[in-house]
């Protein structure tokens, strides 16, 4: 079993930047695939970003690429998600998930374990 917690969310005004932690509990952490998605009010769970349990391969959804960043340290197990020039739209609950596999993913139904989310909301 892996626990997610998420943290690093809050308010911020269009324009600024937020990087957004979780933590993981497995103690092999290393060997997890990590993936950011996120859910605004209103509509379906959408990816964000991946990235592979080693290395710096990583993916990114079309709207992501440019403005967010996703990056781990396995030696603290933590899983950042990294967001620059902020947008109202951007305004959703950020979940990681966790799956055991070599191969991040962009397709939510593959990730084993979910946090609970930090909600990002943006004011214009």
């Amino acid at each position: 079993q892996v626990q997610l917690v998420e943290s690093g969310g809050g308010l911020v005004q269009a324009g600024g930047s937020l990087r957004l932690s979780c933590v993981a509990s497995a103690r092999t952490f290393r060997c997890y695939s990590m993936g950011w998605f996120r859910q605004a009010p209103g509509k379906e769970r959408e990816s964000v970003a991946a990235i592979r349990w080693i290395g710096r391969s990583t993916l990114y959804a079309d709207s992501a690429k440019g403005r967010f960043t996703i990056s781990r340290d396995n030696a603290k197990n933590t899983v950042y998600l990294q967001i620059v020039s902020l947008k109202p739209e951007d305004t959703a609950v950020y979940y990681c998930a966790a799956r055991a596999s070599y191969y991040p993913s962009l397709y939510d139904h593959v990730y084993d374990y979910w946090g609970q989310g930090t909600k990002v909301t943006v004011s214009s």
